[in-house]
């Protein structure tokens, strides 16, 4: 995370909190000096069942996942250790996820950056987040003829 120029008066250490399909996800710590390196995987999985018939398009499926993905928020917030926020965003999590106008992501990590709205009491410019994003959609049987897709 990077914001040209800004130094923190606050010298607690910060972290960062993720919410993504109804999880929530949070950074170690550390010291509030920009840039700010969190070189962590956080991991957030969607299981969903459903009942394929015969001749169903598994394709369909994956797609009509991946669109009720619009209804799921996503929030990322920089915190500080005492729970002041810093700066947050907002998105629903199939743009952030698939941010091209296809549901197709060609380019597996793709490292991505979004300017974050910064808190009412954070006098500097908008932090920038840079970040990678992988997304795995899988199928497996399972007993009693559902399917499996994260």
């Amino acid at each position: 995370i990077t914001c040209p120029g800004v130094l923190l008066k606050d010298k607690q250490e910060l972290y960062l909190n993720v919410f993504v399909l109804g999880q929530y996800s949070k950074t170690e710590c550390v010291p509030a000096v920009f840039p700010l390196f969190f070189q962590e995987k956080l991991v957030f999985e969607k299981v969903r069942y459903s009942k394929i018939y015969p001749g169903f398009n598994m394709a369909l499926c994956v797609v009509s996942v991946l669109y009720s993905f619009v209804y799921f928020p996503i929030k990322v917030c920089i915190f500080f250790l005492v729970g002041k926020v810093l700066a947050t965003y907002e998105e629903n999590t199939r743009d952030f996820l698939f941010p091209d106008p296809k549901l197709t992501h060609g380019h597996r990590g793709l490292e991505r950056e979004i300017l974050m709205k910064r808190s009412p009491s954070f006098t500097g410019i908008a932090p920038k987040l840079r970040f990678s994003t992988i997304s795995i959609i899988s199928d497996s049987l399972l007993s009693l003829g559902r399917s499996h897709i994260q």
